[in-house]
């Protein structure tokens, strides 16, 4: 069922010290995104929980910085808590820089590093990214901004992020046979040679899943039922999580010994079941362009 209001575009902002988040956080206003700079992890929720329920915003950008250990052991609790919300979309965006780099930074400005004890700014740098290397693991978006000017991190900003640019998560299905390769592109593939074939049945050898009684003859086992009732149930749980990932386009392949019978009447199946929640394409790679045109609105 579908949230009665727009899904939430939320973007924390982390990183290392001297890469750019300041930078960051005024390109996000120029995108029109509501930015807080430093709130808490543990007041994050009840904080898009008001985003929400007042319906004007639905762009947030959030700087997390550097607090201590306590401060990202919390923030990784509220993450895992978020991520389950079907009504926002969160992505981690990373900025990092060489420790040569930051230190020049640091020497410009004159200013000392928050973890520098001795006052030297790379210990401070070595021990923030120790520190840090945790959610850089989750990001999402990492941006190395050693050679990059601030206009340059802006436009990088800009052209991610604009809605003009805004990237559709779309599912490609394709059938294909075993023995003609597996499709180089697939991100997911699934064999169902152990399905009855009906390439056995003489009157059906010719045909192929397209036509109803090839679909009909694949559907009607009960082997058949049990492996797409788990096969959906793990693609309803792996999808939103590659969506989340940042993933334009998932791939699933189906695969058969030809790529006639059984493959295709799966993928059928598939785009079917799919579609109603994302946009799904379908290719039949080892049927023939013309046997396909018979078959048009399949």
């Amino acid at each position: 069922m579908q949230s009665q209001h727009q899904e939430m575009q939320v973007v924390i902002i982390t990183g290392m010290s001297g890469a750019g988040k300041t930078v960051a956080i005024h390109s996000f206003e120029d995108l029109g995104f509501f930015c807080v700079d430093n709130l808490p992890p543990l007041l994050l929720p009840k904080f898009l929980e008001l985003m929400k329920e007042s319906g004007k915003m639905n762009k947030v950008a959030l700087v997390m910085d550097l607090r201590g250990r306590e401060f990202f052991d919390d923030l990784f609790k509220v993450l895992d808590e978020l991520e389950q919300s079907p009504w926002m979309q969160v992505k981690i965006l990373f900025l990092d820089a060489d420790d040569s780099t930051l230190v020049n930074r640091y020497k410009e400005s004159r200013r000392s590093h928050p973890l520098a004890k001795s006052g030297l700014p790379l210990e401070g740098i070595r021990l923030e990214r120790a520190l840090l290397e945790e959610i850089k693991g989750r990001a999402q978006i990492i941006y190395n901004t050693s050679q990059l000017k601030p206009k340059e991190l802006r436009e990088k900003i800009l052209e991610e992020f604009s809605e003009g640019n805004a990237k559709i998560f779309s599912i490609h299905i394709v059938s294909f046979g075993f023995k003609h390769g597996i499709p180089i592109d697939a991100d997911l593939v699934f064999d169902v040679r152990f399905l009855p074939n009906p390439y056995y049945i003489r009157r059906m050898r010719e045909k192929t899943g397209l036509e109803s009684e090839v679909y009909d003859y694949v559907m009607k086992w009960n082997d058949t039922a049990k492996f797409l009732e788990k096969l959906t149930d793990l693609l309803e749980f792996i999808i939103p999580l590659y969506k989340r990932e940042g993933k334009s386009q998932l791939v699933i392949a189906i695969g058969c010994t030809g790529g006639q019978h059984r493959s295709v009447a799966i993928a059928r199946y598939l785009k079917e079941k799919l579609q109603t929640d994302y946009p799904v394409e379908i290719t039949h790679r080892e049927i023939s362009d013309e046997r396909k045109k018979s078959h048009d609105g399949i």
